[in-house]
């Protein structure tokens, strides 16, 4: 799923765990390959972190080969429940109606698949919703139009109780043999051989009220989705892309050199690049450690010669002068002072470039 170098937004994580737990059904043993693909599977479970696009499309591919399940994307599609979809998801499932809801999807689709992008245009007395791949996606392009398509289908009948009548789905090509098998599990008609892939919907219907509409939720969640998509497109630069890889690998922290691999660049362009944005590729190794370190002293009972390891130290006295210089006080310090609640998390110090600069 290879997007264009300046337009890679990433990936929720939450969705290749997904996908990997899917697996684990097949018989895969989905934890070797995520770090294959040099993936944290312990990290994917957040629903905060992005994956680069150029990871999540070879985790995606190797899913499927190997697998041997080329139905993958609407096995998956049945596993994207509405809350998992962040804000846009409570934007969508507090709607008033479903032509509101319709709406979401298409103004915030990015969020969540940044390749994808919808189009609304009118046929007689049928709204069609259009689904556009926005960069090609090769091999994964069914794939993800499966994920997609009838995940919208799925959630749409959730909303309003039952499938929606004269609805049908619309996919380009021809029907591809999987497809009788997960037959059952679409509650619309599929119409292959389409002009488009698109869901049509008679527009008498998109008046429909939802099951769990709240005016005031949907207001919030809105303006939550509008300021999600302004801060995805606004941190969309090299540096934001170097970070997302840096975040989720396995081993950690990554080596330069994979990480310049993984994006597609040397180890020369991917320096030469992070400096043209005034940061380097220790700095963001550092402002992930200090991430880290922040949730493992609070969320759980790891000593520190463990943290340090997690961290990639070579022992505990390593991570210990690290952080205190990042935050001023001790690890053991910030644990006790947040345990009792008397502490916020630590922000990095304004100098983090140049204290990044003088770690070891």
């Amino acid at each position: 799923m290879r997007a264009s170098a300046s337009r890679d937004l990433g990936l929720p994580s939450i969705y290749l765990h997904l996908l990997a737990e899917l697996l684990r059904s097949t018989g895969v043993d989905e934890q070797s390959l995520l770090m294959r693909v040099g993936l944290d599977p312990s990290r994917l479970r957040s629903t905060e972190l992005r994956v680069s696009q150029p990871q999540a499309s070879e985790f995606m591919t190797r899913a499927i080969i190997e697998s041997g399940e080329p139905g993958l994307g609407i096995l998956l599609a049945g596993e994207l429940k509405l809350p998992l979809h962040g804000a846009l998801g409570t934007a969508v499932m507090s709607s008033r109606t479903l032509g509101e809801a319709l709406d979401l999807m298409t103004r915030y689709l990015t969020l969540r698949s940044p390749n994808l992008r919808v189009e609304r245009h009118q046929e007689g007395g049928q709204a069609v919703f259009r689904v556009i791949c926005s960069s090609d996606l090769g091999p994964l392009q069914g794939f993800a139009l499966d994920a997609t398509v009838f995940c919208c289908v799925a959630l749409g009948t959730q909303l309003t109780g039952a499938p929606i009548e004269g609805a049908y789905v619309r996919r380009r090509g021809p029907e591809p043999a999987y497809f009788q098998r997960f037959k059952h599990r679409i509650p619309l008609p599929v119409q292959y051989q389409a002009a488009e892939d698109a869901i049509v919907i008679p527009c008498q219907h998109l008046s429909s009220p939802l099951r769990f509409s709240d005016e005031q939720l949907a207001a919030a969640s809105r303006a939550q989705c509008e300021e999600a998509l302004h801060t995805l497109t606004r941190d969309a630069g090299f540096s934001t892309r170097v970070r997302r890889v840096i975040e989720t690998s396995h081993p950690f922290p990554p080596k330069l050199a994979r990480v310049a691999s993984t994006l597609f660049v040397s180890e020369r362009t991917l320096k030469r690049r992070l400096h043209e944005e005034n940061s380097s590729f220790q700095t963001l190794v550092d402002d992930v450690r200090l991430e880290r370190a922040g949730e493992l002293l609070e969320g759980t009972a790891m000593n520190l010669s463990q943290i340090a390891d997690a961290l990639g130290y070579a022992d505990a006295a390593n991570f210990t002068r690290a952080f205190k210089r990042w935050t001023g006080v001790s690890p053991s310090q910030f644990r006790a002072e947040h345990c009792q609640g008397k502490s916020d998390f630590p922000t990095a110090p304004a100098n983090w470039g140049a204290v990044a600069g003088q770690r070891a």
